[in-house]
């Protein structure tokens, strides 16, 4: 922990209580009679003392597995925690006499002179020449960074001038190819504005000029979409999109059993095939979670292998995001769906962002497994959705709609290496499936959706726990004269990269999202790559419709499930309802 006495502008006392954080921890020391961690406190000034105090810490936490807590304190921050947070501002004079005093490169310099390593002129001159290096170092860094914008600064300015010269908008161009000259040191966002402004000038003319421009700036920006917005996700022939289906293969005499068994048969097949993988949470081991999905299987594997943790989702994704990047292959169980906020800032900014932020250098391929959707409850029956699908993007978030198909998901991840959340049906273990044959072996394809149902007039998207509910409507509209095509997403972080959807629009021309989150959620996400990413519009007869949840969280009991989330009548009726205004004469209004 570095400690400067302040988290940003404000002083420890309204930080931590007793202004001292390895004292409030005191609890946690181990003792000679007690497991716990080892807290060492250690002055940041103090050169040989922060050795000292490592390389014990080094050696407790490799020797003897114990987690070490190293406290540094009277730390200073001399620039303050930003360019607007000058420390000047909110630091007595005492204090700022006190870093100045105690700043650790002075007293690194004090201890060398006093342990007569070197004497004070030769420090001075080595000063001298460590800051003409840096400076050096810093003018050449940044002529290498400027090299690239100098030269496209250049070719632009060039292009202009062939432009100009041919253009009844000569005076505006010039005046842009002399703005960006009057630029000694161009950003890409310079180049890229000014260029593309030009194009307003140039409306209705055409000439090879013209054309050379459009050409340079769509390289130019297709160039920075490289550097800017690439690996998101794996962008290598190995990502989990890349896996084909396998689908399940069922005796003559099928086998059926609780969802439940088929997910715990599939986790023990997978445990037993890769021995680097690990599977903890809440409940997750002695009890093999709470829906009995790993029942057995700590007994069977050891606590190592299948293990409990506290209630603290942000730190089980935390331990999660550290042992994938240790090349193990957790999977890190969440309890339920809404217990997942808890973690949201972990999730987002360390977990999803990460081969993002490295360029595609670093990966950790964590495994999130949770349950949620329908559940009768203000507290176990959350799907946020629109939330996540917002704040995860790098992640995959999968929606099967029941155990095998899940159970499909995990088997793909595992021949993957990237970082997946995967929602598991509350109300679904205890539903009766077939087990597959092959189940070890069955793969579900990750952004790639499944028409469940053909159908001529209508198309209902749905997901998860709703899309039973859709599917059994789909069934109730035959006997009024409506065939339903019925189509599980089943993959909401990618959707339908195969576009799918948009086949469906061209025969039926009408289009309905059911979900259970809140109006503009998820189901507004779906419309959009369906709209716009998939050009849907284009095959609709009437505007596309969403069915949705209520604003509020789920109201309790059967009688708020069904007055919360759409249910069976919604759906019928609000698919009649478009049905209706269609064709008012073979379906006269419901209500």
């Amino acid at each position: 922990v570095w400690d400067d006495d302040y988290g940003i502008s404000v002083p420890a006392k309204y930080q931590t209580t007793k202004e001292d954080i390895s004292e409030v921890l005191s609890g946690f020391q181990r003792t000679p009679d007690a497991l716990g961690y080892e807290i060492i406190k250690v002055h940041g000034w103090d050169y040989t003392g922060l050795i000292h105090a490592y390389e014990n810490a080094a050696d407790i936490a490799r020797v003897e597995h114990v987690p070490v807590l190293v406290h540094v304190i009277e730390l200073t921050q001399p620039q303050g925690h930003s360019t607007s947070g000058s420390h000047e501002r909110y630091k007595s004079e005492e204090r700022l006499k006190w870093e100045k005093e105690y700043d650790c490169n002075l007293q690194f310099k004090n201890w060398i002179l006093a342990n007569n390593i070197a004497e004070e002129e030769e420090l001075e001159v080595l000063e001298k020449e460590i800051k003409k290096e840096v400076r050096l170092a810093k003018k050449e860094a940044w002529s290498e960074f400027l090299e690239p914008q100098i030269r496209a600064k250049k070719e632009l300015v060039s292009l202009l001038g062939s432009v100009a010269d041919q253009s009844a908008s000569r005076i505006y161009l010039t005046r842009i190819k002399n703005d960006i000259i009057a630029i000694d040191e161009p950003s890409k966002k310079d180049i890229a504005s000014f260029a593309r402004k030009a194009l307003r000038y140039v409306l209705g003319e055409n000439n090879t000029s013209i054309d050379a421009l459009r050409n340079w700036i769509d390289k130019f920006l297709e160039t920075g979409e490289q550097h800017y917005s690439t690996h998101l996700y794996n962008e290598s022939d190995s990502n989990a999109t890349s896996i084909k289906e396998v689908l399940p293969k069922y005796s003559s005499e099928r086998e059926w059993v609780d969802g439940r068994i088929i997910l715990r048969n599939n986790f023990d097949s997978l445990l037993g095939a890769h021995p680097e993988l690990i599977i903890f949470g809440e409940d997750s081991g002695a009890i093999g979670d709470v829906n009995q999905g790993l029942e057995g299987l700590q007994k069977k594997y050891g606590e190592y292998r299948v293990s409990d943790t506290g209630i603290r989702e942000a730190t089980i994704i935390g331990q999660g995001i550290g042992l994938a990047m240790r090349g193990l292959r957790p999977i890190a169980e969440i309890q339920y769906l809404d217990y997942l906020m808890y973690a949201l800032q972990v999730l987002s900014d360390d977990l999803a962002t990460l081969l993002y932020r490295t360029v595609g250098k670093q990966k950790a391929p964590l495994i999130v497994r949770t349950r949620g959707h329908r559940l009768e409850g203000i507290w176990h029956s959350g799907s946020q959705l629109g939330g996540f699908i917002h704040l995860l993007r790098g992640m995959y978030i999968l929606v099967p709609r029941n155990m095998t198909k899940a159970a499909g998901f995990y088997n793909t991840l595992l021949k993957s290496d990237e970082p997946a959340l995967v929602i598991e049906c509350l109300n679904g273990y205890r539903l009766k499936e077939a087990i597959p044959e092959n189940l070890s072996e069955i793969s579900t394809p990750i952004g790639v959706v499944e028409t469940v149902k053909e159908g001529t007039d209508i198309t209902l998207l749905s997901y998860g726990a709703t899309l039973r509910i859709v599917q059994k409507v789909a069934e109730e509209l035959v006997d009024v004269g409506i065939d339903a095509e019925v189509i599980d997403a089943q993959s909401l972080l990618p959707f339908d990269i195969t576009h799918e959807t948009v086949n469906s629009l061209k025969k039926t021309n009408r289009l309905l999202i059911i979900d259970e989150d809140v109006p503009g959620g998820c189901s507004a996400y779906l419309l959009q790559q369906i709209q716009e990413v998939q050009g849907g519009f284009e095959y609709l007869d009437c505007p596309p419709e969403t069915l949705t949840a209520r604003s509020h969280r789920p109201a309790y009991g059967t009688d708020g499930d069904y007055f919360s989330k759409p249910n069976a009548e919604d759906i019928f009726e609000r698919v009649y309802k478009i049905m209706h205004e269609s064709n008012p004469t073979d379906y006269p209004e419901l209500r």
